[in-house]
């Protein structure tokens, strides 16, 4: 079972022609099957990946030829705000957004176009998903985990990897990964993820994966105290940042006494999250739980 992703979704990427659009477009079908299309203005009516996958114009056309319920976006960041808003009037269940540095601006007008939907935005600035042995959807790699009962949901791509190829090297399977992206505005948080894993039977513990700035994981925390029956059991990345200085993510900024590891520590622990200091430490609490 897997939450979000499954071999049943039907996706389609968006700037297929991309380079980067078509390098990970190759790697997700290579691994699921799962792409069904992909879009780029002007080049509708083309094939790739050796002429197994057609292109359309927009996400619409896609989505009616095909039958896309998933969509990952490829594309700058000057075009991805037009990008996300046009899977959205689509009808697109699902869109993950791998662009980075969206303006704020666009991103607080997506969250407001989201209000009320049923669609689900990963990111931006999102490795993506992946449900071990179905599909993926973004550029996480294919071979840093196998199906599981673990669930695992991140600020961090390069963390996520870590993580998730931990628990392999120990036989520990994971049901679905997902990185929600490290800007300072996204769609799917912490707290949205945690209600779907509590509410997927085949997903019987909980990592998060978390870093300095803003306050999405005090969210978590307070939802684990109030929601939670599943463990979990956390990492918080920073801990040596300076105030006042972006660490990676753009999201990443602590601001006086806002933001910093030692609060969202404090915070999980006191929700009765176990929390460790280094990511390899995570193996022991979900062996051992």
């Amino acid at each position: 079972m897997s939450i979000l992703l499954t071999d049943k979704s039907k996706i389609m990427v968006q700037g297929i022609t991309g380079r980067e659009g078509r390098y990970h477009a190759q790697h997700m079908q290579d691994y699921g099957h799962n792409i069904v299309a992909g879009t780029s203005p002007g080049h509708g009516g083309e094939w790739v990946l050796d002429g197994k996958v057609p292109i359309f114009d927009t996400v619409e056309e896609a989505k009616k030829s095909t039958g896309a319920d998933t969509s990952v976006v490829f594309v700058p960041a000057y075009h991805a705000f037009d990008a996300i808003l046009e899977s959205i009037d689509a009808g697109i269940q699902l869109i993950v957004c791998i662009t980075e540095g969206i303006p704020i601006m666009d991103m607080l007008k997506v969250r407001r176009v989201l209000a009320g939907k049923e669609c689900y935005l990963v990111g931006p600035n999102s490795p993506g998903i992946i449900t071990p042995g179905q599909a993926k959807a973004g550029i996480i790699p294919g071979d840093i985990a196998i199906p599981g009962k673990v669930g695992i949901v991140s600020r961090s791509g390069t963390l996520t990897y870590e993580v998730a190829l931990a628990l392999k090297r120990v036989g520990i399977g994971v049901s679905t990964c997902i990185g929600i992206g490290g800007d300072p505005v996204i769609g799917t948080s912490f707290v949205d993820c945690l209600e779907l894993f509590e509410d997927d039977p085949h997903t019987d513990q909980v990592i998060i994966v978390g870093e300095i700035g803003g306050n999405e994981e005090e969210k978590a925390a307070e939802f684990v105290v109030n929601e939670m029956t599943k463990p979990v059991c956390a990492y918080i990345a920073g801990k040596s940042a300076p105030e006042n200085r972006r660490m990676g993510h753009a999201g990443a900024i602590i601001e006086g006494n806002t933001g910093t590891a030692q609060s969202k520590i404090a915070a999980f622990r006191q929700a009765g999250v176990k929390v460790v200091s280094f990511p390899e430490e995570i193996v022991s609490l979900i062996t051992t739980s």
